[in-house]
C-alpha cells in the first residue's frame, strides 16, 4: 500500500506553501468528518458542516500562506477549534445557541478576548502534545469518546472492555493521567 505524501502536519503546510492542491485534498479527507460529526451533532445540516469546514480551512489556508500560524498544536486541534468557534457563532446569529444580546450588555475588550485566545491556544497546544505522551490505549480512547463522540457502549465493543462501566472506570484513569502530563507542563498565566 502506498502511503500518502501528506502524513504529518508539517508536510501538509510545507505543501500548501508551495500550492500543492493535493496537501489541501488530503486534508479535507483527514479532518472534515471530524468537523462534519460535530455539526451534525449540533442542530446543523450537512450544508453547514461543509460550509463551516470551508471557512475553517480558508482560515488555516491563509494563515499558513501569510506566514502568521505559529501552530503549537496538530492541525486537527486547530481545525476543530477554528471550526468549533465559527459553528457557535453561526448559531448564536440564528438564536439557536444564545439569547439575543441587547444594548445593555457588556462587551468583552479585544485585549481581553486576545488575551483568552492565546491562552486557549496555549491550553490547546499543551494538551495536544500530553494526548501524544499519553500513547495507545489511553490516546485513542479518549479522542473516540470526546472528539468522535462514541459512547461507552462502542467504546466497549472496540477495544473489548467486558462492558460500559470498565470502559468508563478504564476511560477515568485515563483522563487522570492526560490531567497528570497536562499540568506537568502547563502553568497558569496569573
Amino acid at each position: 500500500m502506498k502511503k500518502s505524501l501528506y502524513e504529518t502536519d508539517e508536510a501538509i503546510m510545507e505543501g500548501i506553501r508551495r500550492d500543492d492542491d493535493r496537501a489541501l485534498s488530503h486534508m479535507y479527507k483527514l479532518y472534515f468528518p471530524m468537523i462534519s460529526h460535530f455539526i451534525l451533532s449540533n442542530s446543523g445540516t450537512d450544508d453547514e458542516a461543509k460550509d463551516i469546514y470551508q471557512e475553517g480551512v480558508i482560515v488555516f489556508y491563509e494563515k499558513i500562506k501569510d506566514n502568521s500560524l505559529e501552530l503549537s498544536c496538530q492541525i486537527k486541534t486547530y481545525l476543530y477549534s477554528v471550526c468549533r468557534r465559527l459553528w457557535l457563532k453561526r448559531l448564536a446569529e440564528k438564536g439557536r445557541y444564545v439569547s439575543k444580546l441587547d444594548d445593555t450588555d457588556s462587551f468583552v475588550s479585544v485585549d481581553d478576548d486576545t488575551q483568552r485566545h492565546e491562552e486557549q491556544e496555549k491550553q490547546f497546544g499543551i494538551m495536544g502534545e500530553s494526548l501524544e505522551q499519553l500513547g495507545e490505549p489511553c490516546r485513542s480512547l479518549i479522542e473516540d469518546y470526546y472528539i468522535k463522540l462514541l459512547n461507552m457502549q462502542e467504546i466497549s465493543e472496540k477495544f473489548g472492555y467486558t462492558n460500559s462501566d470498565t470502559a468508563k472506570n478504564q476511560k477515568y484513569k485515563c483522563l487522570q493521567r492526560l490531567k497528570k502530563l497536562f499540568f506537568a507542563t502547563y502553568k497558569p498565566e496569573v
